[in-house]
């Protein structure tokens, strides 16, 4: 068997290993950081200014590991104005939990914590709840029936 990228009419195949991150905007680091280091207990991996942006501040949060997959990033842009759901956006974030018993203990907290939370949704083979972060995202925490 021959490998497709080598072959000049094959078509180019992307070689994925995983999603390494995602990176949301944020209207106040220390906001975001409470929520996202204090109430969902991600450790802040780095802390910096962005290369690409000198002028913004840009925060990432993971496992502690800095384990590609687990990695959620923020830039701060306290003037720009409220993102629209549409085309172009993102919908949500799913972190994935290992049950249902982790799923409603999360619930739970979110809840003791203040936060609007649903209740657990069956999806069609995934169970959802459903929160939003101080900024508006939409986050879900799913686990498989």
């Amino acid at each position: 068997m021959t490998d497709q990228t080598s072959t000049p009419d094959a078509p180019r195949r992307m070689r994925l290993t995983g999603l390494h991150h995602v990176t949301l905007i944020s209207s106040d680091l220390e906001a975001t950081s409470a929520f996202y280091g204090g109430t969902l207990g991600l450790a802040v991996e780095r802390d910096e200014r962005n290369p690409d942006d000198p002028g913004a501040r840009h925060v990432w949060f993971g496992d502690g590991e800095g384990t590609p997959g687990t990695l959620v990033t923020f830039l701060e842009y306290p003037q720009m104005p409220t993102g629209q759901v549409g085309r172009g956006s993102t919908h949500h974030l799913a972190f994935g939990v290992t049950s249902g018993e982790e799923q409603v203990a999360w619930r739970d907290w979110l809840r003791s914590r203040g936060v609007d939370c649903t209740d657990v949704m069956d999806r069609g083979g995934l169970r959802s709840i459903y929160f939003r972060d101080p900024d508006g995202h939409i986050l879900e925490i799913t686990t498989r029936p």
